[in-house]
């Protein structure tokens, strides 16, 4: 994991210089207490504790905080996300895991594709959750370049995003943004490579 640490460094400078002083690095245990306060205490975010796409609706949807909290601090252990401070301030942060770890992803974005759904070395961006106060000011853009060196560094051949393609001239309701904005993927190289609905794109960048 050295490897994959000094490439997110060098992707934070690049961040630093984009987006002012919004840093970026790979998730560990001594930031969880981070990622927690970037979820806050209410709200979606902090129900689901990013487990929406790991298992099934009810499951997500259950009054098990807790259980869904101590998930998530498994996976954060692992190095499965990213998160963005702001002048030192923890203000956002990315799931990012291999494919096959989010089982739920099967059942919502696999309409007519045929791959190996338990390629491991293909890496997916599922959610996003910028803090509270800290909204549009780039953290999600700077968290979305940021996947991809974060990807690479644990041995990734690709990573893909799953972010909504509303119609022209139509909204998208905030918590549907969770997943991703379309244009800031496209912005960071990504391409789409697959439409499996009106209002959904799946984006993939290939090393």
């Amino acid at each position: 994991m050295a490897n994959a640490s000094a490439d997110v460094l060098a992707s934070s400078r690049i961040c630093d210089c984009e987006y002012m002083a919004i840093t970026v690095q790979p998730v560990s245990e001594a930031l969880f207490d981070d990622v927690q306060t970037i979820f806050g205490t209410r709200g979606q975010a902090a129900r689901c504790q990013c487990q929406g796409y790991r298992m099934g609706w009810y499951a997500q949807h259950s009054d098990d905080v807790q259980g869904r909290r101590e998930l998530l601090r498994d996976q954060v252990i692992e190095g499965h996300g990213l998160v963005a401070h702001l002048d030192g301030e923890p203000v956002g942060w990315c799931s990012l895991a291999p494919r096959s770890d989010y089982t739920y992803l099967r059942q919502t974005t696999w309409k007519g594709r045929n791959e190996d759904k338990d390629d491991t070395s293909i890496w997916a961006v599922t959610c996003f959750v910028t803090r509270a106060g800290f909204r549009h000011q780039g953290v999600s853009r700077a968290l979305t370049v940021g996947t991809i060196d974060v990807a690479r560094g644990h041995g990734a051949r690709a990573v893909e995003a799953y972010p909504m393609k509303p119609a022209a001239g139509k909204e998208v309701a905030w918590g549907e943004m969770l997943v991703g904005a379309l244009s800031a993927f496209l912005a960071a190289g990504f391409r789409v490579v697959h439409v499996p609905s009106l209002r959904r794109a799946i984006v993939r960048y290939d090393y």
